[in-house]
């Protein structure tokens, strides 16, 4: 080849795949694990998404809501240890009145709300929350141990 750049260039393109399927990491399915996150064929489940929206009831007493949010938070923690809450948040303000969000591995509302209902804050009316089936990864709650091990202080 006269052009040393044309031949170089063809190279590159032509062992692009292998060298990228090389440097890819082999998955195995685990079929034990799957079976215990709850996982179906594609590796999924279904979740139930809570958004948590300002109530109608707005309390003033600053004893009183510190009160409340310090039960908010026992009862996230308390959902969090029985693997029932496997994603919680605040969310930035907004005009749609959103709060925070949920997602929670109970297979229906029903369970939900059974859950949500030992919140003073949603109890009172504070947090409203709506309630939705989402489908994400079985794995989502596999990512708790590790979160434990970066989270220098507790939320109370």
């Amino acid at each position: 080849m006269k052009n040393p750049r044309i031949f170089l260039l063809l190279a590159f393109v032509w062992l692009s795949p292998q060298l990228l399927s090389a440097q890819s990491p082999e998955t195995t399915y685990d079929s034990t694990l799957a079976k215990s996150l709850g996982a179906d064929a594609y590796g999924m489940k279904m979740y139930v998404f809570v958004i948590l929206k300002t109530g109608p009831n707005q309390i003033a007493d600053p004893v009183l809501r510190d009160s409340l949010f310090a039960g908010h938070f026992a009862n996230m923690s308390h959902m969090a240890e029985a693997g029932k809450l496997v994603v919680a948040g605040p969310m930035e303000k907004n005009d749609q009145q959103y709060r925070g969000i949920f997602i929670l591995d109970v297979p229906d509302f029903a369970t939900a709300e059974t859950l949500l209902q030992n919140d003073p804050t949603i109890k009172e009316k504070v947090l409203v929350p709506e309630m939705y089936h989402w489908y994400g990864s079985a794995a989502l709650p596999l990512y708790l141990d590790d979160h434990k091990k970066i989270q220098a202080e507790k939320i109370e």
